[in-house]
């Protein structure tokens, strides 16, 4: 989730919106203004004699992530610099809707930042209450918990106890994706922001443990991401067999819903051929795979090789690829997934 700028800029555009959106803003102030309340320096934190040891061992790793990213990863580290215990298991929580048949997600306009394909709120009530009127105007819709969000550099993110029981190399890729929000951003493309957000951060994970010689850690990180790609890949071209499906020319709605519930029975089937693995992720709430969960990992995956392949021709210079990635701030999305080995979808 991406969150921007001073709150008080948003003021007259709240003020011209409807009640429901006010209400979304209002709840959105009192989240952040929350966060910025409870925020305190990592060094206080660090010490408090009151403060948990595995709490400070994570900031103190943090600091070390954070020192990395400025030195060899060229990103902004004006964020974690404080810690803010929420005393619960996420910071917001992210509604995505799709039209029952099409796999492009339902975009929501803000200020400053444009369209995004999701909605944030800072109580799960909220995010439901949202997603049953979604669903009752017929919408696919899929609610789920965030551990961590960018205001993309506008404002000094701290660091959260939703995400500190992550692994070493999950907790330095968490960091190194919401830094990288605050590098580049295009607003109005969510699929462009979070794919190029998620290949830096994977590639900043490994460079750091490479730069400590941690080759074990690194063969680890390296067969998670396999194993994760494997549940992409399926879920992705799940999602492209779905688009097929919604272009052909079917009897009746009740044809439509048969065949698109047939798409998602074989997902379940090849993924419980695949291995376990896959199996464990695609058969959690299997009742809940629709059009707008799919759309959860399109917006983070369906760029990144794009962006990979980008970063290899740079031969893994950092500066001239994000120098790269910068200037497609000038074109329209269309362009961007062109240059990407990506086309656009018209379902």
């Amino acid at each position: 989730m991406i969150l921007t700028r001073n709150w008080f800029a948003l003021l007259p555009a709240i003020l011209l919106c409807a009640c429901s959106t006010v209400k979304f803003y209002t709840q959105a102030i009192g989240g952040q203004t929350e966060i910025w309340r409870k925020a305190r320096p990592n060094e206080q934190v660090l010490a408090d004699p009151t403060v948990a040891e595995k709490v400070k061992q994570r900031l103190r790793l943090i600091e070390e992530l954070r020192t990395f990213a400025a030195s060899d990863l060229r990103l902004p580290t004006k964020s974690f610099g404080k810690y803010c215990d929420l005393k619960r298991p996420y910071v917001v929580w992210v509604v995505y809707a799709a039209p029952e048949f099409s796999a492009e997600g339902k975009t929501w306009w803000y200020p400053l930042v444009g369209g995004l394909k999701y909605r944030g709120f800072f109580t799960e009530r909220d995010a439901k209450q949202e997603a049953d009127k979604l669903k009752e105007k017929g919408y696919d819709v899929f609610v789920g918990g965030v551990e961590a969000y960018s205001t993309l550099g506008y404002l000094a993110d701290p660091v959260l106890n939703t995400f500190l029981h992550r692994s070493d190399a999950e907790l330095a890729e968490l960091i190194f994706h919401e830094l990288t929000h605050a590098k580049v951003f295009v607003p109005g493309d969510t699929d462009f922001n979070e794919a190029f957000a998620t290949a830096n951060a994977e590639d900043g994970v490994r460079r750091w443990l490479r730069a400590k010689g941690n080759v074990r850690g690194l063969r680890a990180y390296e067969q998670s991401l396999n194993k994760s790609r494997e549940v992409v890949r399926l879920m992705l071209s799940t999602r492209e067999r779905l688009k097929k499906v919604y272009a052909a020319t079917h009897a009746s709605v009740e044809a439509e819903r048969l065949a698109k519930s047939r798409v998602f029975d074989g997902m379940l089937k090849e993924a419980a051929d695949i291995g376990p693995y896959v199996k464990l992720h695609i058969h959690h709430a299997p009742e809940t795979w629709n059009n707008a969960r799919l759309n959860t990992v399109a917006t983070y995956y369906t760029m990144v090789p794009g962006f990979e392949r980008l970063l290899k021709e740079k031969s893994g210079d950092l500066e001239a690829f994000h120098r790269e990635v910068a200037a497609m701030r000038k074109l329209n999305n269309e362009q961007r997934m062109k240059i990407l080995g990506t086309t656009p979808s018209h379902d």
